[in-house]
């Protein structure tokens, strides 16, 4: 892990904990840091991953595009944890890791289909204070994937938000979820356009 978290991880324990650590090592091999620093306040963790989870089972947009939305979302908001995780999940969820990787400098990229850029700009729109999302662009997006589609995109970037926002806060970063299964290294984001942008 890169720096160190705000809270200082704690012992996890109980048959909740075993279940957590059992669960963690089976989806990313190992038991992250951020799950003992989360430990402090069990229920929040509990009730975050119930959450997630349930998030990880819509199904009306696909998941390549759902995928770099996130990911475009955690690359702006800054969290290394988030991008990291998503990276590694792409690769485990078989969706395309080559333009996944790509995804911290989509607009610098020859990758992406318009669609997958529309999408990730409506991710960056939506994740800026104030959120800048445009009639047009939701115009465009809703046409490409329908209502239903859209929805499933826009809180999938609310829930991307509010884990990424919160993992920012507390200080924890990327746990090497990608080196873990030695995926290349994720492309970076140009440093001007994180100045501009975020």
């Amino acid at each position: 892990m890169t720096g160190s978290t705000r809270i200082p991880s704690t012992e996890i324990t109980g048959l909740y904990g075993a279940l957590m650590k059992t669960m963690s090592k089976r989806m990313v091999g190992f038991v992250p840091d951020s799950l003992g620093v989360m430990w402090h306040h069990p229920q929040v963790l509990k009730d975050m991953a119930q959450f997630g989870r349930k998030v990880e089972k819509w199904n009306r947009l696909d998941p390549n595009l759902s995928s770099f939305a996130s990911m475009a979302t955690a690359a702006l908001v800054g969290c290394s944890f988030c991008l990291d995780l998503h990276y590694f999940l792409a690769h485990n969820h078989k969706l395309d890791e080559a333009k996944a990787r790509e995804v911290p400098r989509w607009r610098e990229s020859s990758v992406f289909t318009p669609l997958e850029r529309r999408v990730m700009e409506y991710a960056e729109a939506m994740s800026q204070t104030p959120p800048t999302v445009t009639d047009e662009l939701s115009e465009e997006l809703l046409a490409e994937l329908g209502a239903p589609a859209l929805i499933e995109l826009s809180a999938t970037v609310a829930y991307l938000n509010a884990t990424a926002r919160a993992n920012i806060a507390l200080g924890i970063h990327s746990d090497g979820f990608a080196d873990a299964c030695d995926l290349p290294p994720l492309a970076t984001r140009p440093a001007d356009d994180v100045v501009s942008r975020a």
